[in-house]
């Protein structure tokens, strides 16, 4: 760790790149999920812990968590969800304070109909832009900044 309180014109010019191209490409990916599948971020990311999820269901405090959400924000876009029949949410069974969250028929759907151009998307916005290496060493940068926000 460096002693120097400031990062270097050489590190914010790297940083402001990283963050500008996140960016860019989530904007690019956010549009193209929506207009491909009517579903935003917010639903894909839900669908996708949903399916992955054990009887395709959790409670709403591990989803919030799975996702990096609070709860608040969890709660109002599961209303919306719920509303448009992808997710149901069912009083749990072993704590009458919390609620399960259960991917619907219609968002396991829903989620289908959009993993495929989602993925393609991700190939071509981000994967086709990187060599094979830069690819790993992405992965290694976010495994890496990932471990020290943890900390």
């Amino acid at each position: 760790m460096s002693s120097r309180l400031s990062p270097t014109v050489d590190e914010l010019r790297a940083w402001r790149a990283f963050i500008e191209a996140t960016d860019e490409v989530r904007g690019v990916l956010s549009a193209r999920i929506q207009s491909e599948s009517g579903l935003s971020t917010g639903d894909y990311a839900v669908l996708l812990a949903l399916s992955e999820a054990s009887d395709r269901q959790l409670r709403s405090s591990e989803l919030a968590t799975h996702i990096g959400w609070e709860r608040s924000r969890l709660s109002h876009h599961l209303g919306r969800m719920e509303a448009r029949g992808l997710i149901r949410r069912v009083d749990c069974a072993t704590d009458s304070r919390g609620a399960e969250i259960v991917l619907t028929d219609a968002g396991t759907a829903a989620f289908r109909k959009a993993n495929g151009p989602h993925l393609h998307a991700i190939r071509e916005v981000f994967v086709d832009a990187l060599t094979p290496e830069q690819v790993i060493a992405a992965g290694e940068i976010a495994q890496a900044l990932r471990a020290h926000l943890a900390r």
